[in-house]
């Protein structure tokens, strides 16, 4: 479901998109954590939603029913009919961590596979969750306590500390409906001050075929993330709610990419699976692992690249 889009022109900073895109074939705690972590999200009082939000919702609820009904959105996270090998997983690793799926243009991203370097946190990734005030307050109990365990997980996973911590955050979820979202420009531009006018717009006029996105902003050619914002429909059902989180989180962490050779994997725009699978969180423990750099290019990384997945999946290639 998500893309990616790398801000090259600017000299101090570079920029990624990273959004969930729907496929044209379907329907439309770490020991070294951030201390004083956040308990809860920042909350205001609910708001009825707008004709136009109920549109939205309904419109995502026949989605998720129709992908469900031709066997999409699994979250077994991969099984026996879903085997792949070291190779597989060497070369799907590249093309996620080391390429980009959109590029800059002047009316906003294009779509244009293109080669780019190793991106990831090497600072603690400190998550301060948004809510929308048409959220219920127990949608927003639900969604802080998967997204808790999501980034608990992702931290385990890659040995870096990432965790809901609202002192300073540096990677933005926002969770709001349709005329929420329109009304976030000022929020992105003043979190994200690399877009452009356009690009913000990308945000505040999300077409219906994107379910969810997120921007991570690194320091030039650097590959060091320094700040993310990640945009979620609240009118999603349960699961493809759920989903986004999974991706756009995962993909904020620097596999930026999306690759149709990638199953079982959520960096996939076919939406067979749903939920991080067992692949993904290879390839989590591989783009942390300290033998590779961040700013790396695929010459560079891939003999280490194929070591390691030859150590984690082993056998025939």
């Amino acid at each position: 479901m998500t893309a990616i889009f790398r801000l090259a022109g600017s000299a101090l900073c570079g920029l990624a998109l990273v959004g969930c895109v729907a496929n044209p074939q379907a329907p439309h705690s770490s020991p070294n954590a951030p201390t004083r972590p956040s308990s809860a999200a920042v909350v205001t009082p609910q708001t009825p939603p707008s004709a136009a939000s109920m549109a939205v919702r309904q419109h995502y609820a026949r989605v998720q029913a129709d992908l469900l009904s031709n066997g999409l959105l699994r979250t077994d996270g991969g099984g026996r009919d879903t085997p792949f090998t070291d190779r597989m997983l060497a070369e799907n690793f590249i093309r996620i961590a080391l390429y980009d799926e959109y590029a800059r243009g002047p009316s906003g991203p294009v779509q244009r596979q293109t080669a780019s370097r190793l991106r990831r946190w090497e600072t603690p990734v400190r998550v301060g969750l948004r809510f929308g005030p048409s959220v219920s307050a127990s949608s927003r109990a639900t969604d802080t306590a998967r997204i808790r365990s999501y980034l608990g997980r992702l931290s385990r996973l890659t040995g870096h500390p990432i965790a809901l911590n609202d002192s300073e955050p540096n990677f933005f979820i926002h969770i709001v409906n349709e005329d929420e979202r329109r009304a976030l420009g000022p929020t992105v531009a003043q979190a994200l001050p690399g877009l452009s006018a356009s690009e913000v717009a990308g945000i505040t006029n999300m077409p219906l075929s994107t379910y969810c996105l997120v921007y991570a902003m690194s320091e030039g050619t650097s590959g060091r993330y320094t700040r993310a914002f990640a945009v979620i429909r609240s009118e999603h059902p349960d699961l493809l709610r759920l989903s986004c989180m999974h991706e756009e989180i995962a993909q904020g962490l620097g596999l930026a990419n999306d690759s149709p050779r990638a199953r079982p994997s959520i960096f996939n725009d076919d939406e067979e699976f749903a939920l991080l699978t067992g692949q993904d969180e290879l390839m989590l423990r591989m783009l942390y692992n300290p033998a590779l750099r961040t700013g790396m290019t695929e010459s560079e990384a891939r003999p280490i690249i194929e070591s390691l997945a030859r150590a984690l999946v082993g056998g025939e290639s």
